[in-house]
């Protein structure tokens, strides 16, 4: 792929939003010569812009999201990820800009007659407004985006139910992949270097689009289950209409240039001389807890062994607390009259509310959730405690995340073993989609294969606790790791099916963990009724009455009568 030539196109395209056309002599004036104007701009001007953005805005393993899922936890100005800090307002500006940019793809795409950028608009624009419905709930979505026309109602959107909106983005979904049905060479316009995720094959996207459709017809399955049984029971029984990913290398990610800060991995650090990014997200406790229980190989591709091991022993008795190479030595004498205690992953919560002090001797140590402030600086006995900086007895991120670029730092949106255990999910309801063990083994197995330790997989499929047992649990666990980097999608199936079972640490801003984002002020002061109207659908918990209706822990129409998960 010529990474140049991507460039230019993303930076012609900002010239794009930048400029609006106008008949008086004094914007004829100064109309830039260089610029691009908006009512003929080639859309694969667009392209590459429309793909990163909605690449970059999902959730991946540093978001408060991440946190709350036990995937990581942070040294510093953390408190949303460290303990659920949600009670602040969360805006969708950003979200719903890349929307407006996407409709203008899909629109000069109509015009020019180029059915796959076509179908690629759709497929991403799908993809934003199903981010939009799983975060916040009620949304605008058939009156959004049309201020331009200037109506009041254009103005002033509505918000549509969760409900339609998902079940509008399945129909999108699969207008898309009628759309994106034909061979690469039926097409026009298709420029390769202009499709940052696919390099221009049209295959790939339409098996995106149906993927996805898998997706959230289980979203829904709760709720709507003879509608979701039906859209993939049609999907898995026609893969020739239908086609799906059948490999990880055909996963929907978008990889990294590495030439600047706004084009590389976001913890590299070429272009953060501090390396506060890449130092203050570091392992959780949780997520250890059960890679090290399933003896799972993953462990070590992901994060590093703690650089100075904690022991607790009487070797260098009458020493109480020394460095010998390289090991820290703790004398248990010393340590009970401290405080100080071992972590117990049964235990630590109520150790921690009894004044002790944990010490963690793994070789891969975390931070249990929600057992700090936003500043974890000291934890685990930390001897040079700066807020945001590094730990030598916590587990830092593997060193190929201080990287601007890599083959495995990739920003990723749906995968092949995604779509695996989503089908066993399915054979586990009794759908008709085969055999649950068949589907699940492969979805370990395309992780397995994505993270380079695919030698490793037939043993750890053998393993205890992760041998085949038919339940749903081991499902949804197995996805949750395979869905490292993946934070958004794992905390929807916790919502909806309460697995992975998480801690509620002892400092949680509440006793329970957040299930929604609250609507952004923007929302609240401009469009007033509207945010009103769907803020009263929303159904309080024990747990809101801080808040009222528009709470983190209040519950919108994907949850409520479920039981789920709380």
């Amino acid at each position: 792929m010529k990474l140049t030539k991507i460039l230019n196109r993303v930076f012609l395209v900002l010239a794009v939003v930048a400029f609006v056309s106008c008949e008086d002599q004094l914007t004829e004036l100064n109309v830039n010569p260089n610029g691009v104007d908006p009512e003929t701009v080639q859309p694969n001007l667009m392209l590459a812009t429309v793909i990163s953005n909605t690449a970059t805005s999902y959730c991946g393993f540093d978001c408060d999201v991440a946190g709350v899922m036990q995937y990581v936890q942070k040294s510093g100005w953390g408190s949303g990820l460290n303990k659920y800090d949600w009670v602040g307002e969360r805006g969708w500006g950003y979200l719903y800009g890349n929307l407006r940019n996407d409709k203008h793809l899909y629109e000069r795409s109509v015009e020019e007659g180029m059915e796959f950028q076509q179908g690629v608009a759709i497929v991403l624009r799908a993809f934003t407004y199903g981010f939009i419905a799983d975060h916040w709930g009620d949304a605008p979505y058939t009156a959004a985006l049309n201020g331009a026309t200037g109506e009041q109602e254009d103005m002033f959107p509505v918000f549509d139910s969760q409900e339609t909106i998902y079940r509008g983005i399945i129909e999108e979904l699969k207008i898309a992949s009628s759309l994106l049905s034909k061979s690469a060479s039926a097409y026009i316009g298709i420029d390769p270097n202009a499709d940052v995720m696919y390099g221009g094959d049209p295959e790939m996207w339409r098996k995106m689009s149906n993927s996805l459709r898998l997706r959230y017809y289980m979203r829904v399955s709760t709720k709507l289950p003879s509608f979701a049984q039906a859209g993939i029971e049609e999907i898995v029984s026609d893969p020739g209409t239908y086609p799906v990913f059948t490999s990880e290398e055909e996963d929907a990610t978008m990889g990294y240039i590495g030439s600047s800060e706004a084009d590389s991995w976001p913890n590299a650090i070429a272009f953060d001389a501090s390396e506060s990014n890449f130092n203050r997200v570091q392992l959780c406790a949780g997520f250890r807890d059960v890679l090290v229980d399933l003896n799972d190989p993953r462990l070590a591709v992901w994060f590093n062994k703690v650089r100075i091991p904690i022991k607790v022993s009487t070797a260098y008795t009458p020493e109480a607390d020394i460095v010998e190479d390289g090991i820290r030595y703790l004398h248990p004498d010393s340590m009970d009259v401290k405080g100080w205690v071992v972590y117990n992953q049964e235990t630590w919560p109520a150790d921690i509310e009894d004044g002790k002090v944990l010490v963690d001797t793994n070789d891969y140590a975390g931070m249990p959730i929600a057992s700090s402030t936003g500043d974890g600086s000291g934890w685990n006995l930390n001897p040079n405690v700066i807020q945001g900086g590094p730990n030598v007895h916590n587990s830092a991120l593997a060193d190929m995340y201080k990287e601007a670029k890599g083959d495995l730092l990739r920003q990723r949106l749906i995968s092949y073993a995604e779509v695996c255990f989503i089908i066993a999910e399915a054979a586990q309801k009794g759908w008709s989609v085969g055999s649950q063990q068949e589907w699940y083994e492969k979805g370990v197995e395309a992780s397995f294969n994505t993270w380079g330790t695919s030698d490793d997989a037939a043993d750890y499929l053998d393993g205890t606790g992760v041998t085949y047992d038919g339940s749903l649990e081991q499902i949804m666990v197995q996805k949750w790791i395979a869905n490292w980097t993946v934070a958004h999608e794992s905390y929807c199936d916790w919502r909806r099916t309460g697995y992975p079972a998480l801690t509620i640490g002892p400092i949680a801003t509440r006793d329970a963990i957040p299930l929604r984002f609250m609507y952004g002020n923007n929302e609240k002061n401009r469009n007033n009724t509207n945010y009103l109207d769907a803020i009263s659908n929303l159904v309080e918990t024990d747990f809101t009455a801080q808040d009222g209706e528009d709470s983190s822990w209040s519950k919108f129409w994907l949850l409520q009568g479920t039981g789920n998960p709380y």
